[in-house]
């Protein structure tokens, strides 16, 4: 695919870094002479800075500028999970229902929620559906949907996706209630009680829940926290044990963020024919690329062995309950379990998204959300960064909804989780992203938010709660002192 101006731009800025025209920690020339010296406008300048930010290549100082990140901060591989661990039945801890119950830590603070700022597009959203429960009230309340959902809403998914560079139909596709769900649809169609399943690790935590659901082991993979699953490590993994399927988020995983390369998709789509393993790719933010469009792993699958599963939760409403699945292979089996489990999906949601759709109206809202969340992103590094007085490391996201923090060794986020809790401040613990007792000092913040005001306010109080755990934990223990 053509590249993008800022796309050629952060190529070259890198290799010139690369070479070591610009040393670590040194200054940047500022955006007005970048601007000047490529021939390129100073968006494409920021655009392609952004790019390298999100790939720990370079920081940004406030009111300073662009600086060359120290060639250690960009470690590819978790230092913890080199080794592949034996595979495993897995044992959801309690907190996770009691997480999810308070909306799975996507807001700190989701006791204070701001009704009055509503999206234009969610209130034109929420016409598109009443405007349908009142066309066909008779229809809706006597029929089901036909099994794999409606066909119009399966056509605007499938148009959608071509913008993406995956050219499917709506044969392919089957409309579910939510990606969790297509996920679970997906692991019962290609997996059987006891059979070895990989995910990457740190690991989307609702994969984990369905593994104990199915009872299926577990392979936690090692991966990078800036480019996702490593292909050698799935390769090492499948030398060693039979893998039935594999389950990943190459674009912006949960809980770091992380962006899968182009190349290093097709290797693995590749690698996983030659082995007969089922990748079930969990796209649910893939349409939140802040500065470039990003080409679902379906896209390089010539042989059916990838299963695309997602939603509209997180790019657009967590309340509409609709997702769906594409798959060519195993989709007669997913339609059937579809029936079997849930039937039906609701006709006038499906209606409204399908014109909502058609309109143009979800383009347009994801190009507006994605600038929100971009400030948003910023909002909540800049308020760990001012105010928080413990050492902290993270990668900084070019998409999705999280950044995955590494705090001192002496922070068990499982202890802060509960502190936080009695002060009505929810955070996700690392422990809660792996089936090992890794990530302990790990935790996962979400920017679906503002960090402004009340959401602010429990961020200072979180990074003092941190900061005295540090000062407890070293009171006791003499030698982390150094």
């Amino acid at each position: 695919m053509t590249q993008f101006k800022y796309e050629q731009l952060a190529n070259t800025l890198k290799a010139r870094i690369d070479d070591k025209e610009w040393l670590a920690y040194e200054k940047l020339p500022s955006i007005r002479s970048l601007a000047h010296y490529y021939g390129v406008s100073k968006i494409s300048v920021q655009k392609a800075l952004h790019t390298l930010e999100a790939r720990d290549i370079v920081f940004v100082k406030f009111k300073s500028g662009y600086y060359v990140s120290p060639v250690n901060q960009n470690h590819n591989i978790h230092i913890e999970l080199k080794k592949i661990s034996q595979p495993k039945l897995v044992d959801v801890p309690e907190v996770f229902y009691e997480i999810m119950e308070r909306s799975a830590a996507f807001d700190i603070t989701p006791q204070h929620i701001n009704n009055e700022q509503v999206s234009t597009n969610l209130l034109l959203l929420n016409r598109h559906i009443s405007r349908a429960l009142r066309q066909k009230p008779q229809s809706n309340a006597l029929y089901y949907s036909e099994p794999p959902g409606d066909r119009n809403l399966r056509h605007q998914i499938s148009k959608h996706y071509r913008k993406r560079n995956l050219n499917i139909t709506e044969e392919q596709v089957c409309i579910s209630s939510g990606c969790q769900n297509s996920l679970f649809l997906a692991l019962m169609a290609t997996c059987e009680a006891g059979d070895i399943v990989a995910i990457e690790s740190p690991a989307f935590y609702g994969a984990l829940q369905l593994f104990q659901q199915l009872k299926l082991k577990v392979i936690e993979l090692p991966s990078s926290l800036t480019t996702g699953l490593t292909v050698q490590s799935l390769q090492k993994a499948a030398e060693e044990w039979e893998i039935k399927a594999c389950i990943l988020t190459p674009n912006f995983a949960t809980p770091t963020g992380a962006l899968m390369q182009n190349k290093e998709k097709r290797k693995l789509v590749a690698l996983a024919a030659k082995n007969n393993i089922t990748l079930i790719e969990d796209d649910i933010y893939g349409d939140l690329g802040f500065h470039t469009t990003v080409e679902p792993l379906k896209s390089y699958d010539t042989q059916g062995n990838v299963i695309l599963c997602s939603s509209f939760s997180k790019a657009l409403s967590r309340d509409l309950r609709i997702g769906w699945i594409i798959t060519n292979k195993h989709y007669k089996k997913i339609v059937h379990l579809k029936l079997v489990n849930q039937l039906s999906t609701s006709q006038a949601i499906q209606n409204g998204l399908t014109s909502f759709m058609a309109e143009g109206s979800f383009d347009r809202h994801i190009y507006q959300y994605r600038k929100t969340l971009l400030k948003q992103r910023d909002q909540l590094i800049n308020g760990i960064k001012d105010n928080w007085k413990i050492p902290t490391k993270f990668m900084v996201p070019d998409g999705g909804l999280t950044i995955w923090i590494e705090l001192p060794p002496e922070v068990d986020t499982f202890v802060l989780y509960n502190q936080a809790i009695s002060e009505g401040i929810i955070i996700t613990p690392g422990k809660l992203f792996s089936t090992t007792n890794k990530f302990s000092n790990n935790l996962r913040l979400s920017f679906a938010h503002p960090t402004t005001g009340s959401r602010l306010q429990a961020l200072v109080r979180l990074g003092e709660l941190c900061k005295e755990l540090t000062n407890t934990r070293q009171k006791y223990l003499p030698e982390y002192n150094g």
